[in-house]
């Protein structure tokens, strides 16, 4: 393959190399942020390119799924005793049943489709943007604010990729939202 066809999973793999350097820097200093800031600004570089050059591939949208795990794992094993210490109870009981619930739609969709299954929809992306602002907020007075509004944003994406995976018929990654669910594509529908 020539180089512009790899250039965007080269940029995931920029990801991956940016999450093995936050292991090693403290959280919410100025080297982290840096670090940070990089490797999450290649999140929406590797998707773009892919896009604009014509060169995504299932490969890369696996690879890409894989470097965000990883991301977001590092990150929050890195955040996970200050948030601990920072954040009211009650944002840990709605996380907790947030996640008990995304849970469930992946074992929905593993059932229902045979494949690990997320949707790209708009509150999806929203809630990941608003996920990656949190180092952000941590260091400010409303970081609890702030991540109780991530915690509604989680809740309600949660919501309606569980309800997608439910009524839907056929796996449609790419589906924007439960208003642009296809009428063919609901279950039960003529």
């Amino acid at each position: 393959m020539s180089f512009k066809k790899n250039i965007a999973n080269i940029v995931t793999f920029f990801r991956i190399l940016g999450t093995v350097c936050i292991i090693f820097l403290s959280p919410l200093k100025l080297a982290f942020f840096i670090v940070y800031t990089v490797t999450g600004v290649t999140d929406l570089l590797d998707g773009l390119i892919a896009r604009l050059s014509h060169t995504a591939s299932a490969f890369g949208a696996r690879l890409d799924s894989i470097a965000d795990l990883l991301f977001y794992t590092v990150t929050l094993i890195k955040l996970f005793p200050f948030l601990w210490r920072t954040l009211p109870g009650f944002i840990w009981i709605i996380v907790g049943i947030t996640l008990f619930f995304r849970l469930l739609s992946y074992v929905i969709a593993a059932i229902k489709f045979n494949r690990f299954a997320a949707h790209h929809t708009w509150l999806n992306k929203t809630t990941g943007l608003l996920v990656f602002a949190i180092p952000y907020f941590l260091i400010t007075p409303c970081a609890s604010v702030y991540c109780f509004i991530v915690c509604l944003s989680g809740v309600f994406s949660t919501a309606e990729d569980l309800y997608i995976h439910i009524f839907s018929a056929e796996y449609d990654e790419n589906i924007k939202s439960v208003f642009h669910m296809k009428k063919q594509n609901a279950v039960g529908s003529c």
